[in-house]
């Protein structure tokens, strides 16, 4: 076997826990805000996607550390470091979140596939919520995760479709590099949902707990003892974590610059249902027959795909945080028998999702307002992580240096002044 085959190997064996995390960020709230935000607002926001990186990143980098320095996931630590009134509120606000999530993707899902398959949307939405259920509570998870994974290929459709159609390239890059910032509500309420979709609650917990989960495949964890872990195992969990996000990113800038072109550019400006966000696909087929029929085939495709990645992990973790909070057993690892607890929590926000989608809320519409949500829940959580991060009591020799600490706190500030603004512009115009 060649060096490079070596060094090749050794790359794809580090990628874990990050990069799922990263397939899962671009969950259908985040293609649908993605795509409302170059429709609305053309390429006027491309330029938060090179802010986001290296926030994100840090972020989930600190939630990944946290995990595999104590071996606990966030809500444990939580309660091993802080009073009750700040645990349960850490763990209500990514329930509440979550299951609010997972009511949308799942209504989401059942758009998309209507789109191709004419039947009934309630039907679609309780078929897709069992079959979730059934694979996530029978199916061994990395099993699950792996096929997952290539549905998440995708949302390649988008980088592809970049590259096929004309684009105001100039325009293009000075929209990434040169910041522009509009104070009104519909500006700030999307950008607010960009930040959240992109830097979510449910990110924060579901990849501390996979480190954790990763620890116990290598047999990592000792009983009352903390894992025995090197500086190498760290940076490949930094490096890891690094191509989940800026994969995630990637995608992200191409679906804004797609939707802002083939939507925006062309008088669409809202997107209402799930036809119009296919519609930003059609360039892709423009010289196949049936173009449009074919958009919404790949737009479904993708769409059900990443949700039923996202929506397993939008519970799990909502699992985690309840079980880890309570002592209960906890892990995708465990069967159902050894783990009531852990999968009744994801029995019940799943089926709490799925009756959301009973209220008769337009599914794509959701989405973004979830993404809001979303923003604004993140800003505490954010507070917490930093706080624990830098804790030398933690965690020890693997705290967070400057450069990690001075990002997480740009981060709140960020999200906490775009919730601020947003709110102030709605109560004050």
């Amino acid at each position: 076997m060649s060096k490079f085959s070596v060094k090749l190997k050794k790359f794809f064996k580090v990628l874990g826990p990050g990069l799922i995390t990263g397939a899962a960020d671009d969950d259908p709230s985040g293609i649908a805000t993605y795509t409302q935000t170059g429709a609305q607002f053309g390429y006027g926001q491309l330029w938060t996607i090179l802010l986001i990186l290296p926030l994100m990143t840090a972020v989930q980098e600190a939630c990944a550390r946290i995990g595999a320095v104590t071996g606990h996931g966030l809500a444990a630590v939580v309660k091993a470091n802080y009073n009750k009134k700040i645990l349960y509120a850490a763990v209500l606000l990514v329930v509440i979140a979550n299951t609010i999530n997972i009511g949308a993707d799942i209504g989401a899902m059942a758009a998309a596939a209507q789109l191709v398959v004419p039947i009934n949307l309630l039907i679609l939405t309780l078929g897709f919520t069992v079959l979730i259920l059934v694979l996530e509570i029978f199916t061994s998870y990395r099993v699950y995760s792996r096929i997952l994974k290539w549905l998440a290929l995708s949302l390649l459709a988008y980088p592809l479709t970049v590259f096929i159609i004309k684009h105001p390239w100039g325009d293009i890059l000075y929209s990434t590099l040169i910041p522009n910032i509009q104070f009104s509500f519909a500006f700030l309420f999307i950008i607010t949902g960009v930040l959240g979709t992109t830097i979510s609650p449910y990110m924060f917990f579901w990849q501390a707990s996979e480190e954790v989960e990763e620890e116990k495949a290598k047999h990592l964890l000792r009983k009352n003892k903390r894992p025995s872990i090197t500086a190498k195992f760290i940076k490949g969990i930094r490096l890891d974590t690094f191509i989940g996000m800026l994969a995630s990113q990637i995608a992200t800038w191409s679906i804004i610059v797609v939707a802002a072109t083939v939507l925006h550019n062309n008088g669409l400006t809202d997107v209402a249902t799930a036809a119009d966000a296919a519609r930003a696909l059609e360039p892709l087929v423009q010289t196949f027959p049936h173009a449009g029929l074919l958009s919404k085939i790949i737009f479904a495709f993708g769409v059900v795909g990443l949700g039923l990645m996202a929506v397993p992990v939008l519970s799990g973790s909502a699992a985690y945080a309840v079980t880890e909070a309570f002592n209960m057993k906890e892990g995708l690892s465990l069967k159902l028998k050894k783990a009531h607890g852990f999968y009744g929590v994801i029995i019940v926000a799943t089926i709490i999702g799925l009756i959301i989608n009973f209220l008769g809320i337009n599914p794509i519409k959701a989405l973004v307002y979830t993404a809001v949500f979303n923003g604004v829940a993140a800003v505490p959580l954010i507070f917490l992580i930093a706080r624990i991060a830098r804790n030398k009591k933690i965690m020890g020799k693997h705290r967070s240096g400057n450069l990690s600490n001075i990002l997480v706190w740009i981060t709140f500030a960020v999200m906490a002044s775009a919730a601020v603004a947003m709110f102030y512009t709605l109560f004050h115009g």
